[in-house]
């Protein structure tokens, strides 16, 4: 980074509407929240319990570990560039290579676009069970979830106040689903059901050894913690983004954690941990199990509005990703563009809405996907920690959150140990995230062709009016 102020050579960003802050400390409590619950919790528990047994809390609460210590870092690099484009920014910024860049931007925005539309098909899919359709193995499921695609697209274009206010109304319906989990837990143990015994019971590699089944769990149950990373792209949606997301990031990811050990915990008391892993719908067989005479197909609801939330939420981190690296010069003016009424990156919107058609079309659900987005993620994580590291030099003119300079080192360790073979992935992931990487390589060569003949800069980061950013903080 340089000391001197760098004019942009475009005004085309620049003269585009910023985007609209409606987002108060309350809303953004209820996006990271919602965002971070998604359809992790609902379909991973039993998964995770196939792993370790009993100790099925055990991985979630180790996730929830990882997850905060880079938190610190999103929080020390979010209030000191308060911007949207999130990992994509902060690594333009400490390295300034347009390649690299460029691939953070690409892995972050295919995490969130193709969780969004798994989240679609397996809407379809719970809208034909709850309803008794009878769509499942037909190509409806395909039809409803394009329908459903295009209603979030709808939602999210008509501004992110409205986007907000139904992420409020979904994170509300999602959470009372997990209070669900938890109250009959707990009603259940009171009354002398289920074996809490089980809670402490772990299921031991073929060697007999405790460690590595833990750590092949918890790569399952870092995907139920992701989530959190998606609010950094809302910051120029915030209001007063420096001083609330420090608190309000922290008090989301606390939350989340405390509901997933107290549902893991009521889980395993009710059922068995091999009867958990079976199917689909772990907790659906939780409230079999402490409550029969409850009604199930309103579970059944709730799982599918859980997943329309992620749905949405990972579609406006897209759009807004995209919208922000536009204007960091890595990505077309075009997608840059925000609508000069509802004040929302609509050209981005629409992109970010097309891929999603093709995945939901040509690809439908794909195998391990859970496993490839945390393992994406956690790679994209360990660059987000280094980050910390490298930005420290870089000098800002207002006061920020500062992190301990050892969690990022912490973070960078934890996330690529978390990301290897060696933690007992299954290499379909590895072939999946290696293919989509494949993809990005492919378009950045056809992005540096577009910016060239658009005569766009790919030039050095720059703040909301053109010009690097300098000053006394760091």
């Amino acid at each position: 980074m340089t000391d001197a102020s760098i004019p942009a050579t475009t005004a085309s960003p620049e003269t585009q509407p910023s985007l609209k802050r409606v987002m108060g400390p309350w809303l953004l409590l209820l996006f990271i929240v919602g965002d971070i619950l998604g359809t992790g919790i609902y379909a991973l528990t039993g998964q995770v319990a196939k792993q370790v047994g009993g100790v099925v809390w055990l991985p979630f609460l180790l996730a929830f570990v990882v997850a905060l210590v880079t938190a610190f870092s999103y929080l020390e690099l979010v209030t000191k560039y308060p911007r949207a484009a999130g990992a994509a920014l902060y690594t333009h910024k400490a390295f300034g290579i347009h390649f690299i860049t460029f691939i953070v931007a690409f892995a972050v925005m295919c995490s969130g676009i193709t969780s969004a539309s798994t989240a679609s098909r397996a809407f379809a899919a719970n809208l034909s069970s709850a309803l008794d359709l009878g769509l499942t193995g037909t190509g409806w499921i395909t039809v409803v979830g394009l329908g459903f695609m295009a209603l979030v697209a709808a939602v999210n274009l008509r501004g992110v106040g409205e986007s907000v206010k139904a992420n409020v109304v979904l994170t509300c319906v999602e959470l009372t689903g997990l209070l669900i989990v938890i109250v009959i837990g707990l009603m259940a143990i009171t009354a002398g059901q289920g074996d809490v015994s089980r809670v402490l019971a772990f299921k031991p590699a073929a060697d007999g050894g405790l460690f590595w089944p833990v750590i092949a769990a918890t790569t399952l149950a870092f995907f139920a913690m992701v989530g959190f990373e998606d609010s950094v792209n809302m910051a120029e949606e915030c209001k007063d983004p420096s001083r609330i997301f420090p608190k309000v990031l922290l008090a989301g990811l606390v939350i989340t954690g405390v509901i997933y050990v107290l549902v893991s915990i009521a889980a395993i008391t009710l059922v068995p941990p091999e009867e958990l892993g079976e199917g689909e719908t772990p907790l659906l067989k939780v409230v079999q199990a402490g409550a029969p005479s409850f009604p199930l197909w309103i579970f059944g609801f709730i799982t599918m509005f859980a997943v329309a939330n992620s749905a949405l939420i990972n579609m406006l981190m897209a759009s807004r990703l995209v919208y922000g690296m536009s204007r960091e010069h890595v990505l077309p003016a075009v997608l840059g563009q925000v609508h000069p009424e509802r004040r929302t990156p609509f050209v981005a919107i629409g992109f970010t809405t097309l891929l999603a058609f093709g995945l939901i079309t040509f690809v439908g659900e794909v195998p391990a996907l859970g496993g490839t987005t945390a393992l994406v993620l956690l790679c994209v994580f360990a660059v987000v920690n280094v980050t910390v590291l490298v930005l420290r030099k870089d000098r800002v003119a207002h006061d920020h959150f500062r992190t301990p300079t050892v969690l990022p080192v912490l973070g960078a360790l934890a996330c690529a140990f978390f990301a290897g073979p060696w933690t007992g992935r299954d290499m379909v992931q590895y072939q999946i995230a290696g293919a989509l990487i494949g993809i990005g390589v492919l378009l950045w060569f056809v992005t540096v062709a577009v910016n060239r003949a658009t005569g766009q800069p790919t030039g050095a980061p720059r703040d909301g009016e053109g010009h690097a950013r300098i000053g006394p903080k760091n």
